[in-house]
């Protein structure tokens, strides 16, 4: 996804957490990509079963999907500075997860 300037310096970015052979995962991946028509978003998918995720795994492997939704503050010297996550878990709507954006970024 191409951000402009003003969303590159500040955006939202929504995390998945999923994992194979989960269809509430499939569903909650539709309601993202159909979201993602309407809104600009960093988009991250994490396989909370996949090797190195232990972190995820531990956490989520019996609740996923999962999404987490921060406001990201790009910065050129340093690491970029991400507030808390806002969550969602296992059945969500777009307009569940766009309040979620609209808070991150500040909108509400």
């Amino acid at each position: 996804m191409h951000l402009s300037l003003s969303l590159q310096q500040h955006s939202a970015r929504l995390t998945l957490f999923t994992r194979a052979n989960c269809s509430l995962c499939l569903s909650a991946k539709a309601v993202l990509k159909n979201l993602e028509k309407r809104r600009s978003f960093e988009y991250n998918e994490v396989d909370v079963m996949a090797e190195g995720q232990n972190e995820w795994k531990d956490m989520y492997e019996f609740d996923v999907p999962v999404v987490h939704v921060q406001r990201v503050f790009h910065t050129y010297s340093k690491p970029d500075i991400v507030t808390e996550a806002r969550k969602l878990m296992h059945r969500f709507k777009e307009e569940e997860v766009e309040v979620l954006i609209d808070e991150a970024e500040g909108h509400s």
